[in-house]
């Protein structure tokens, strides 16, 4: 079963954001930029499919810049085959992202694609989801087990009430939760023999996928910075500072 990984270049989750003067994004000059943690446990889990012999090829499949090679780089040495760069220096939204993968799953028949479950520098949750819907598929969102049974996916998934298992049937989409796994490191050995793997690069023509905006952005503005808390001597105290700031 060939594994398909979309994979996302984002600002390293170490690294603070700052907003342009203008207002008008997130600051990405001479900053430090990793792939989406996230999509790190997409590709972890597709390694330990191929490694019980589950998987036979990962792809690992990333659209952006060019500098976004060094991310596929990354899924590489941690165990993917082969990579895809969809190149473009346009913001790619989730619906774009979508039909691109959609282009791809398409042309390359996986049997299964994994991504997280979202990413850590817009949040929007939704192109695992959409995905599945173009390529009319089974999906299984938020996982933190999955496992084959036969011909079939055993997906268990976090949701508000507790945890709830999906049967899917193959091909499907999966989208990954932090306590699906906890992704390796690459080796050195493993990241030099990355730099010989092959990486198509395409561009979103290719897949004949207009990826023009269909939102934009109004303005961006950094969090308001919170007040300073305050210690109270006792609860009657802390009763009498809710009422009079009108939290009670």
């Amino acid at each position: 079963m060939k594994v398909l990984v979309p994979v996302k270049r984002v600002i390293d989750y170490n690294v603070r954001p700052r907003v342009k003067p203008d207002q008008t994004g997130v600051d990405l000059a001479n900053v430090k930029m990793a792939m989406n943690p996230f999509c790190e446990i997409a590709i972890e889990e597709a390694v330990r499919l191929k490694e019980k012999g589950i998987a036979t090829e990962i792809v690992v499949v990333s659209i952006g810049p060019a500098q976004a090679q060094e991310t596929i780089r990354i899924g590489l040495a941690m165990g993917g085959d082969r990579g895809i760069l969809v190149q473009t220096d346009a913001r790619a939204e989730p619906l774009s992202v979508a039909k691109i993968i959609r282009a791809i799953a398409e042309e390359e028949k996986p049997g299964l694609i994994i991504t997280g479950k979202q990413a850590i520098d817009d949040d929007n949750n939704q192109t695992g989801q959409m995905t599945a819907a173009l390529l009319g598929w089974p999906q299984g969102t938020f996982a933190s087990a999955v496992v084959k049974d036969g011909d079939k996916l055993m997906v268990t998934r976090e949701v508000d009430g507790g945890l709830q298992t999906v049967e899917l049937s193959t091909p499907a989409v999966v989208t990954t939760d932090l306590r699906l796994n906890e992704p390796r490191f690459a080796s050195l050995p493993n990241i030099m023999k990355a730099k010989k793997k092959e990486i198509a690069i395409k561009s979103p023509a290719d897949y004949g996928v207009d990826i023009t905006p269909r939102l934009s952005v109004v303005k961006v503005t950094e969090p308001k910075k919170r007040e300073a808390g305050e210690k109270v001597a006792d609860v009657d105290t802390l009763i009498s500072k809710l009422k009079s700031a009108g939290a009670i």
